[in-house]
C-alpha cells in the first residue's frame, strides 16, 4: 500500500543486509530507512537514529551542493551522490533539472571527461579492453544487474566537441544514461552505460601517470572493427532485446556502424539520429513563426561528419514527406566541411557526402576562398539561406558577415550553432541576434543566458538531444520495439515540434523548458511507441493500451520499501 514515505506502493525484496546493502546505490536509502526496514534489514547503529523523508534528504543534498566552488566540484558531488544513493540523486536533479542538467551532462560534462581519471572514485558500467576481447561473454556477465533495457556505448575518440579522450569517454554514457532516467524515466538499475577500449591517441592522455585506461595508441582497420563486432554479438547473445545507443564515434566509424547493426539489433546513434530529430522539433517551432513549410527551406550545415549528414538525411526526408520530390530536395541543402562547401568535384567523399554534394557546374565561379574554395558567406551570397545550422565545433564559424547577408535576404533566419561545449560553439546567440537586428530564430547547443535586444528579452532554447533520446528509450522499451526506425526518429521530431512555445508566441523559445523535459518525454515516447507499433517493429497493441504502457513504464525517482527476501 502507498504511504507518504513510500507513495508508489513499489516493494524490493533483497537478500542483501546491513553494510552491504548500504554500498548498493539503487537499493541505498540512507537516513530514509524506516525503524522496520532498519530491524529487518540490520541497518540499526549503521545509520544515525533519525528517519528522513526524501523531501528532507534532497534539502539537505542541495545545501551540500550549493557549497561547491565551481562547476566541476558541482559535477563531482552529483556523480558522488549518484554512486551512493541513485533515488536521492535523481530526486535531488529532478527538482532542479534546470539549474543542474548542465551540471550532469553539457557543456559540464567535457570537463568531467577531460579529468575522468583525476576524479575517478568508484566503478560504474562495464570498461571492455582491447587485451581482453576474448572475454566479452565474461565481462558482459559481470554487470551489476541482470536485466538491461539501455545500453549507451562509446569508444571515446570523438568526445562533444573535445576530440579523443580515451578512457574519460565513458563520462558521455554514464551522463546520457542518468538523464535517460531523469527525464525518459528508465529505472536505473536496467541502465548500462559501457566504454569499448580499444586506446587513444591522445598524447596527453598516453603521457598521464593517473590515466586509467589502456595505454595503447587506437588499434584500426580489422581489429577495431572484429572487436566492434565481437562485442556486438555477445550483446546478441547476452540481451538480445536492449536498446544499443551508440555513442561519439569518430566520423569513420560512426555511420559505418550505424549502418551495419541497424537491422541486426534494436539500435540508434544520437549524434547522427538525435541531434537530427531535435533540430528538426526546434524547426517545427521556428516555421510556425515564419509561416513557411519546411519544404520551402534552404538549409546550410556547417559540418559534414556524422551529425551534420545525419541531420541533412532526417531533414530530406521530412521535406519528401513534406510534398517536395526527393531531387528538387537535395539541391535543397548546402554542407560544408573544413575544404568548404561540398561539391561533386572534391575527391575522397563519403557515400553519404556524395549524396549531398552539389553538382560542380552548378557552383562553379562561387568561390572566393584559396584554390577557388566555396565558404559560408559565398553560399549565403548566392543563395536565399533560411535554416544554417553549425555541428562542426569550430568557434567563429558563423562569421558576421555572413549572418548579416543571410538576414538581408529573409525576414526571420532561423540559426542553429549547436556545438558543445560553449567555448566551441560557432557563434554566440547574443552576437546573432546582434548581427540581425533581434530577427533570428536562435537555439543553441549549451545552455545561453536570454538576450536584451531592442528593449526584448528573448530566451534562447538550449537544441539539446536530451530532448529526444530519453523519449526514445521510453517509447522502445514500452512498446517492446525491435528496431528504431527512421520514421520513429521522424515521428519524436514531429511530437517535440508540437510543443514549441513559439507556436503561441513568436519571442518565445522555440524548444520548452528544461523543467518540461520529464512530461514532454511522455508525449514524445508515446508517438515514437505508436510509430513502432504502426510500422510493425513492436507487438501489435492498441493506441489506448500504448499509451497507458508508456505511462505505466515511466520510473519515478520515489523510494520503494526495501523487505529482506
Amino acid at each position: 500500500m502507498a504511504t507518504a514515505e513510500n507513495p508508489t506502493g513499489s516493494v524490493i525484496r533483497t537478500p542483501l543486509r546491513g553494510h552491504v546493502l548500504l554500498t548498493d546505490s539503487v537499493l541505498c536509502k540512507g537516513t530514509a530507512f524506516t525503524d522496520s526496514e532498519r530491524s529487518a534489514l540490520r541497518l540499526h547503529g549503521l545509520l544515525p537514529p533519525v528517519v528522513e523523508t526524501l523531501e528532507q534528504q534532497c534539502a539537505r543534498a542541495y545545501e551540500a551542493y550549493c557549497l561547491k566552488d565551481n562547476d566541476l566540484e558541482r559535477h563531482i558531488y552529483l556523480r558522488a551522490l549518484q554512486d551512493t544513493n541513485e533515488t536521492l540523486c535523481l530526486a535531488l536533479l529532478s527538482r532542479h533539472i534546470e539549474e543542474m542538467t548542465p551540471i550532469v551532462y553539457t557543456p559540464t560534462v567535457a570537463q568531467g571527461c577531460i579529468n575522468f581519471s583525476r576524479i575517478y572514485r568508484r566503478p560504474r558500467g562495464l570498461f571492455i579492453s582491447y587485451p581482453l576481447r576474448d572475454r566479452i561473454d565474461e565481462l558482459l556477465d559481470s554487470r551489476p544487474y541482470r536485466e538491461v533495457d539501455v545500453i549507451v556505448v562509446t569508444d571515446g575518440e570523438r568526445i562533444l566537441g573535445i576530440g579523443d579522450q580515451g578512457a574519460g569517454g565513458m563520462g558521455i554514457p554514464i551522463g546520457k544514461l542518468q538523464l535517460y532516467s531523469l527525464i525518459g524515466g528508465l529505472e536505473p538499475s536496467r541502465t548500462l552505460p559501457v566504454f569499448l577500449d580499444v586506446g587513444t591517441n591522445n598524447p596527453d592522455r598516453l603521457r598521464a601517470p593517473d590515466y586509467i585506461g589502456w595505454k595503447h595508441e587506437r588499434i584500426s582497420g580489422d581489429e577495431y572493427w572484429s572487436f566492434v563486432e565481437a562485442f556486438v554479438a555477445a550483446v546478441q547473445r547476452t540481451l538480445p532485446r536492449v536498446l544499443l545507443q551508440w555513442e561519439d564515434f569518430s566520423r569513420p566509424h560512426a555511420r559505418p556502424l550505424l549502418e551495419k547493426y541497424r537491422e541486426r539489433l534494436c539500435t540508434f546513434n544520437d549524434d547522427i539520429q538525435g541531434t537530427a530529430a531535435v533540430v528538426a522539433g526546434a524547426l517545427h517551432g521556428a516555421l510556425e513563426v515564419t509561416r513557411e513549410r519546411l519544404s520551402d527551406q534552404s538549409v546550410v550545415i556547417i559540418g559534414a561528419g556524422s551529425a551534420g549528414t545525419g541531420l541533412a538525411e532526417h531533414l530530406l526526408s521530412a521535406m519528401v514527406l513534406d510534398g517536395l520530390p526527393e531531387p528538387e530536395a537535395r539541391r535543397r541543402f548546402f554542407l560544408l566541411d573544413l575544404y568548404g562547401l561540398l561539391h561533386t568535384g572534391m575527391a575522397n567523399l563519403s557515400p553519404i557526402q556524395q549524396k549531398f554534394a552539389q553538382p560542380r557546374e552548378a557552383v562553379a565561379g562561387w568561390g572566393t576562398g584559396p584554390d577557388g574554395q566555396i565558404g559560408l558567406l559565398d553560399v549565403v551570397t548566392r543563395t536565399r539561406t533560411t535554416l544554417l545550422v553549425g555541428v562542426c565545433a569550430q568557434p567563429g564559424a558563423f562569421s558576421e558577415a555572413a549572418v548579416r547577408m543571410m538576414a538581408g535576404k529573409v525576414s526571420r533566419p532561423i540559426i542553429f550553432p549547436l556545438s558543445n561545449p560553449t567555448e566551441r560553439q560557432e557563434a554566440g546567440p547574443a552576437d546573432l541576434l546582434r548581427w540581425t537586428d533581434g530577427k533570428a530564430l536562435v537555439a543553441s547547443g549549451s545552455p545561453s543566458p536570454p538576450v536584451r535586444v531592442d528593449g526584448r528579452t528573448i530566451t534562447v532554447a538550449q537544441c539539446n538531444n536530451l530532448y529526444i533520446f530519453p523519449a526514445v528509450g521510453l517509447g522502445v522499451t514500452a512498446s517492446r520495439a525491435t528496431r528504431v526506425t527512421d520514421g520513429m526518429m521522424l515521428a519524436a521530431a514531429q511530437a517535440l515540434g508540437e510543443l514549441s512555445p513559439a507556436r503561441t508566441n513568436p519571442d518565445a523559445p522555440l524548444l520548452p523548458p528544461l523543467e518540461a523535459l520529464p512530461s514532454l518525454a511522455q508525449h514524445v515516447a508515446t508517438a515514437v511507441a505508436l510509430e513502432a507499433v504502426r510500422a510493425g517493429v513492436a507487438p501489435a497493441a492498441t493506441e489506448t493500451a500504448t499509451r497507458s504502457r508508456v505511462q505505466e513504464s515511466t520510473w519515478l525517482p520515489e523510494y520503494a520499501s526495501i523487505l529482506p527476501a
